[in-house]
């Protein structure tokens, strides 16, 4: 250690304590730059389903106390702020749901404290009856969770608040719930944004997959194989949630200003259908390519594998290089998957996958097994399976069904 003092600046501070002093002092303040900067992204995305909302909510204590000449329909406001929430992510099943459940439970309240009166035991009773009866209703679990917590909201007001009839604030929620379903049908989201991120997620991992099966082939490593596996099967969740997605939009697309969109959301639904069966082959040809490498000797089955760590996230890693010549499946895999890389580019962007479909065909014209594997039935069968998601993959790019078959070679 050096017995040199610290060197000191003109104010006779040491540069070193100096430099200490900075660092804390951005260490406390860090977390609140990093809280504030996420408040604002929060408010910036939240903002207009936020105005909308809250206009809902004026628009239906407008409507209840002009057309119904009710004097303070707060559960018009109530109900259609809760519908709305504070996101364009508005599924009009949900919007019904809860529509239907505060309208559920303010009639079911307005009746028992009416007939049993208000306290704790009927707060109880009422809250338990609503939520069974909701449930019998539907299956849904806001509409159960809303009928339960207005029917209780109701039953503990005081009783001078129900100025407007037995029913004056069944019909205050009623017309709160139609507002609402009313702006979630002219003000809908572009669905397409979300299903086009999951349909790009959902088809690298079909790419990775397939990279991963490519470099098991060519080293004859059973640990790669085996996180082929893996990877192919992790990624159900995102091909599910793809095709989830595509069909709840679908269904809302019918009923809303969205009916422009439905040709591409339906287009984008059966892709992910097709993208799943890829998938699931893809599997398939993991699993079935150990057992061909032993049979070639290539592989010796001892019985102890360990699984690489498989990551579902990030960027894409580079595609593995092959020798065409040493090894032809290989390549082929390889070849495919670089084709799918650019169908998943071309799903995420919503623009034209000529180019994935001309690397598919590519692909598709050698897809032969007299001429792969010849000799050896084995690989002439991991060949074989290989025709069945080019097919599907060819389809996802827009080919129709027939001409897709026509792309491979004859049997």
């Amino acid at each position: 250690m050096s017995d040199e003092p610290a060197a000191r600046p003109a104010g006779g501070i040491p540069v070193s304590r100096r430099a200490g002093d900075v660092a804390r002092a951005a260490l406390r303040t860090l977390p609140r730059r990093i809280r504030v900067r996420q408040g604002i992204s929060r408010v910036r995305v939240s903002f207009w389903p936020v105005v909308q909302a809250a206009l809902a909510a004026g628009v239906a204590y407008g409507l209840a106390t002009v057309v119904l000449g009710h004097t303070q329909p707060f559960f018009a406001a109530i109900a259609a702020w809760v519908c709305l929430g504070f996101s364009f992510d508005r599924e009009l099943r949900k919007v019904a749901e809860v529509a239907t459940g505060v309208a559920l439970g303010v009639a079911l309240g307005d009746l028992m404290v009416h007939v049993i009166g208000s306290g704790w035991w009927q707060i109880a009773v009422v809250m338990g009856v609503s939520a069974l009866i909701a449930r019998f209703v539907d299956r849904g679990p806001l509409l159960t969770i809303q009928a339960g917590v207005q029917a209780g909201v109701v039953v503990g007001l005081p009783a001078s608040v129900a100025a407007n009839g037995a029913f004056g604030r069944w019909t205050d929620a009623l017309v709160g719930g139609g507002v609402a379903l009313l702006v979630a049908l002219l003000t809908p989201g572009d669905p397409r944004r979300r299903i086009r991120a999951l349909a790009q997620e959902a088809t690298r991992e079909l790419a990775l997959t397939l990279e991963s099966v490519a470099r098991g082939l060519r080293d004859g490593d059973p640990d790669e194989l085996a996180a082929a596996l893996v990877r192919g099967r992790a990624a159900e969740k995102v091909l599910e949630d793809w095709h989830d997605v595509a069909t709840k939009s679908d269904e809302i697309a019918r009923v809303s200003v969205n009916r422009v969109l439905r040709a591409e959301i339906t287009r984008l639904a059966a892709q992910a259908v097709l993208v799943d069966r890829a998938m699931r082959t893809v599997r398939v040809l993991a699993r079935r390519t150990p057992a061909t490498l032993r049979s070639l000797g290539m592989l010796e089955d001892d019985g102890d594998h360990r699984v690489a760590a498989v990551s579902l996230s990030g960027n894409l890693p580079p595609p593995p290089t092959v020798d065409p010549v040493a090894d032809p499946v290989a390549d082929l895999v390889v070849r495919l998957a670089h084709g799918v890389r650019l169908l998943a580019a071309a799903l995420g962007t919503g623009t034209g996958m000529a180019q994935a479909r001309d690397a598919l065909l590519e692909v598709a014209r050698d897809t032969d097994p007299r001429t792969l594997g010849a000799g050896h039935w084995q690989v002439q069968s991991l060949v074989l399976l290989l025709r069945s998601p080019v097919v599907d993959l060819l389809e996802a790019a827009g080919l129709p069904p027939e001409e897709a078959r026509d792309a491979l070679p004859e049997m």
